[in-house]
């Protein structure tokens, strides 16, 4: 009679890698408005803000992102007077520290418009950041596919003029020089993309955007009142260095007109391949296989075939432990007449 256990061979084992993409789009009505801000969660320290698809309250709400606000030590903004002026060097010291590391002499790096931070160049010393939540980006975002546009001008109950930005171009041309792997720049404008018009960086694995705080200004018309709906006149900078963190994330909430962007899940999956050649499996060790010592499923032919039907599989490891179990949708008769391969996938 057949074994029970059949032992897989290197042949029997497929290792694959899937890639699968999901469309995220967040509107500027969430952020701002649907809720009446009751998705907004500040916190005592002040250091960033969180938003909520709902209400943070509920059990429902999932979390989206959130922003905070910062500058470099070296920055012309940085003022000891300034409220919270130390939390902001702290907030873009920790995002420079993590997203673009150290120099030879162990001093953090700050941002490069170009990403070509030895060569030098225009450094981005007062930006903003949105953090996305790992249950939007999964295991990365996926590139080329980022696009937000906000508005620039106007006060910050009725703004107007905007700006669409994007990692043009990302997809074949993306940097790799920061400790948390790719990023792409963040463009103004689809019509060949250089230095002049970069405005951020999007670290696509850690899920991050960064953009400049001078990209309020970057179309045509003034920076318009970036503050506190209505009241305000001052400019984002002016914002930065006037008014707390929760104050500027206020404002970029209220300038967000939407945001999108595919995420990426990296499947990973084990396929074994299951063979039941013609001499296996062709009896059954179930007690209602046999009557009275008689192979039940021959009935009165003493010719025929033995026939099983095979209804599930089991991967066993070295120690005959029992690891997964595989159902089929319907049961599969095998006779010593017919061969059977089963394929066996195990996602993760």
């Amino acid at each position: 009679m057949a074994t029970t256990f059949k032992t897989l061979m290197n042949n029997d084992i497929a290792s694959t890698r899937t890639l699968l993409h999901e469309a995220i789009p967040v509107t500027g009505t969430i952020v701002s408005g649907t809720y009446a801000d009751n998705n907004i969660k500040n916190y005592a320290h002040g250091m960033f803000q969180s938003v909520y698809d709902y209400p943070f309250l509920s059990s429902s709400a999932n979390h989206i992102f959130d922003i905070t606000a910062g500058y470099s030590s070296n920055s012309t903004l940085s003022s000891s007077t300034n409220p919270q002026n130390a939390k902001k060097i702290n907030v873009y010291n920790q995002m420079a520290q993590v997203l673009v590391g150290h120099d030879v002499t162990g001093n953090i790096q700050n941002f490069d418009q170009d990403g070509d931070i030895t060569a030098g160049g225009t450094k981005m010393k007062e930006c903003f950041f949105l953090n996305f939540a790992r249950l939007l980006s999964k295991d990365e975002v996926k590139k080329g596919s980022f696009t937000t546009t906000l508005y620039v001008d106007g006060v910050s109950d009725a703004p107007s003029g905007t700006v669409t930005i994007s990692d043009y171009g990302a997809a074949t041309s993306f940097k790799v020089n920061s400790p948390t792997g790719e990023y792409g720049i963040l463009y103004t404008s689809s019509a060949t993309p250089n230095s002049d018009s970069g405005v951020g960086h999007i670290y696509y694995q850690a899920g991050i955007a960064v953009l400049t705080a001078s990209v309020f200004s970057r179309a045509t018309g003034s920076d318009g009142a970036f503050g506190a709906p209505t009241t305000s006149s001052a400019s984002p900078e002016g914002v930065l260095t006037g008014s707390n963190i929760e104050t500027f994330a206020n404002g970029v909430r209220n300038r967000l007109k939407n945001l999108e962007f595919n995420n990426t899940t990296e499947l990973n999956s084990t396929i074994y391949f299951c063979r039941a050649n013609t001499g296996d499996y062709n009896y059954s060790a179930n007690p209602t296989y046999l009557t009275a010592s008689k192979i039940r499923v021959k009935g009165d032919n003493p010719f025929a075939e033995p026939t099983s039907y095979i209804t599930t599989v089991g991967l066993y490891s070295a120690d005959n432990e029992l690891l997964a179990v595989a159902k089929l949708s319907e049961p599969l008769k095998k006779t010593p007449s017919n061969e059977l391969t089963l394929r066996v996938r195990l996602d993760y």
